[in-house]
């Protein structure tokens, strides 16, 4: 994160810059014309240095401008996007270092290429004002990053549990226990468990609010339609707040406020890592996703037999294989994807993503088109919506399966697991899958790869640029697939006329 005084130099130094330029002085001349020395004027420019009060006096005279013109933080309106990334939250709270960007080496870049930095940042000012980017959009992409930089498992957390349950002495029988989550929090932490007080609010009603924590009087509300398992992940991601000493945090689940910073949206994560690995131990799970595994067929029992195991949520669970399929199998081409209808009939969206060692299909956009129904993670929504009755006391029900998922027009083939989560017509439905690719590493771990009873499907990301003629699930027509064949035949027609 970039600091104040770093701010403060740069700033002088890049305006000390263009005065000199614009002044058609070399480094060299000014120096000498200020008494400094050439390195000493290279490293006030770059922003490394900020020059003592006589040295300002004597730059400001030499350069014919006012000592205070020369100490403001204004820039000259070529450099104004460069000076509006310097004072925005979003870089002073962006952890530079957390991706290997030493605050120094941004510094050099921008003194070093002040228009090739202007051009750029307005460039992407330009862009997130006509997406609408807000800057939680940074911070949330800039976390599936830095997860992906370390193949979404962090050892650190890992033993941070480890470590826990063994300080306090808990017992770590399947499925984890609830009171002594609860224990720790109360008689440890000072917490204060209400089970009542949430379902009275209707916006905890509206916004479906599983938890909400009074920082002031450390109360935490839980809504009492919550299971146990999701008691024990919100139990277990208070713990983590507390025992990892992370401050600056979210208060709602989900959180639906602004995001402040970063480091509010590292710690939640961080929080959160740490509950699962409470609730689904590292060795434990392993041993139990070899045998997964290692059937001769593909059987989706065993996907629920985990959830009854472990007692945890059906996001739980595959957030959790995402974690450690790349650590203990390596699997590093990985993609996690949750979608969610708000309604039978309603529009997928697809809200979270993560994507291990390079881009995987589908992703989040923001084109307002239709995600291709031969996925597994949609096919599993919509026959979970068909088979539930109508009706507001609808049972809530959990489907597994797997695909084998083809791209089309492609080599591209991921063994996909998914469990979708479906109630009434009216009540929102969810599914999460983590994707896998189909290589030698995979075929050799996974022994009902080959099983013929394993569905395989041709997929594309959305309808609208889906050329398959005979789907039988288009939601939509091939716009623009039509629209780049228009582009194509005017292209060629014109480069005919050209040739002549």
């Amino acid at each position: 994160m970039l600091s104040h005084g770093q701010i403060v130099r740069l700033i002088f130094g890049l305006k000390l810059r263009e005065l000199r330029q614009e002044r058609g002085l070399s480094p060299a001349e000014l120096a000498r014309g200020c008494d400094m020395s050439i390195s000493y004027l290279n490293e006030i420019e770059k922003g490394k240095k900020y020059p003592k009060e006589d040295k300002i006096v004597s730059l400001s005279k030499f350069l014919g401008v006012r000592y205070d013109q020369l100490t403001s933080a204004e820039l000259p309106r070529r450099l104004e996007p460069v000076a509006d990334l310097l004072s925005s939250r979003l870089l002073q709270e962006f952890p530079l270092a957390m991706f290997g960007l030493e605050p120094a080496r941004l510094i050099d870049l921008i003194a070093n290429a002040p228009a090739k930095m202007n051009a750029f940042t307005s460039t992407i000012f330009e862009i997130a004002r006509n997406y609408e980017m807000r800057q939680e959009h940074f911070f949330v992409a800039a976390l599936r990053s830095y997860q992906e930089m370390h193949d979404n498992y962090f050892e650190d957390l890992e033993q941070d549990a480890r470590a826990f349950v063994a300080s306090r002495q808990l017992a770590t029988e399947l499925p984890f226990g609830v009171a002594q989550l609860e224990a720790v929090l109360t008689q440890e932490y000072g917490y204060t468990l209400d089970r009542t007080t949430l379902a009275h609010y209707p916006v905890a009603a509206a916004g479906r609010l599983r938890s909400v924590l009074q920082p002031k009087t450390r109360t935490l509300l839980l809504h009492p339609s919550l299971s146990r398992g999701q008691q024990a992940f919100i139990l277990g991601r208070e713990v983590g707040f507390n025992y990892l000493k992370l401050k600056e945090r979210h208060y709602a689940s989900p959180n639906t406020l602004e995001i402040r910073s970063f480091e509010e949206v590292l710690n939640n994560f961080r929080a959160s890592y740490f509950a699962s690995a409470l609730l689904m131990e590292e060795e434990s799970m392993v041993r139990d996703l070899q045998v997964l595994f290692s059937a001769e067929t593909w059987q989706p029992e065993r996907l629920l037999a985990l959830l009854t195991r472990y007692d945890v949520s059906p996001e739980m669970l595959m957030q959790r294989l995402a974690t450690l399929l790349p650590r203990h199998f390596g699997l590093t081409s990985l993609f996690f994807l949750r979608f969610d209808q708000p309604r039978a009939g309603a529009t997928y969206v697809l809200t979270k993503e993560l994507h291990l060692s390079r881009l995987h299909n589908p992703h989040g956009n923001e084109l307002n088109e239709h995600y291709c129904r031969r996925w597994v993670s949609l096919r599993l929504i919509a026959e979970g919506r068909a088979a539930t009755p109508t009706g507001p006391g609808a049972p809530l029900r959990v489907l597994p399966d797997a695909q084998r998922s083809q791209y089309l027009g492609t080599d591209d083939e991921y063994l996909c697991f998914t469990l979708a989560r479906v109630g009434a017509a009216e009540a929102p439905a969810m599914s999460v899958t983590v994707g896998l690719r189909c290589d030698d590493n995979l075929r050799r771990q996974l022994r009902f790869l080959a099983d013929p009873r394993l569905p395989v499907k041709l997929v594309n990301e959305t309808c609208e640029r889906c050329p398959l003629a005979d789907c039988e699930l288009r939601a939509a027509p091939p716009v623009q697939v039509q629209y780049a064949a228009e582009r194509t035949a005017f292209e060629d027609a014109v480069a005919a006329l050209v040739a002549g």
